[in-house]
């Protein structure tokens, strides 16, 4: 967490996006409890727009999702300023080697594999923004 001027501690913002209303509910319940602050996008297209309008700290995002895949979001995520920098875990079922090295070339920063588990994000997303 980061100090303001005034000593207040501010939360790290993390946007979720998966088409998943219960991998959503699931990220949700493990990260607030870790007092993070939150938005969501349902599909890549939302999360790109999400991610330009909210300047999360991590994204945190599906692969396999309608109309954009995580892949491509992450692509144009990468050629923009504003979230070029900013760590990207990707989140899928396809845990195979072909799948994960797909994910990095796309430009994420980590790969997690679902179901998700509790301590492994919170251990990942840590690494990458502290909190």
């Amino acid at each position: 967490m980061d100090r303001t001027g005034s000593g207040r501690l501010l939360r790290r913002k993390i946007l979720i996006v998966d088409d998943s209303t219960i991998v959503r509910m699931v990220a949700t319940l493990i990260l607030t409890n870790a007092f993070y602050r939150l938005v969501s996008a349902v599909n890549g297209e939302d999360g790109v727009r999400a991610a330009a309008a909210e300047r999360p700290d991590l994204i945190l995002m599906d692969v396999v999702m309608p109309k954009m895949d995580g892949l491509e979001a992450c692509r144009r995520l990468r050629e923009q300023d504003a979230t070029k920098t900013t760590p990207i875990i990707l989140v899928s079922t396809r845990g195979e080697p072909e799948s994960v090295e797909k994910g990095f070339a796309s430009g994420c920063t980590d790969y997690l594999t679902k179901p998700i588990n509790a301590r492994e994000l919170l251990y990942t997303i840590r690494k990458h923004i502290g909190g």
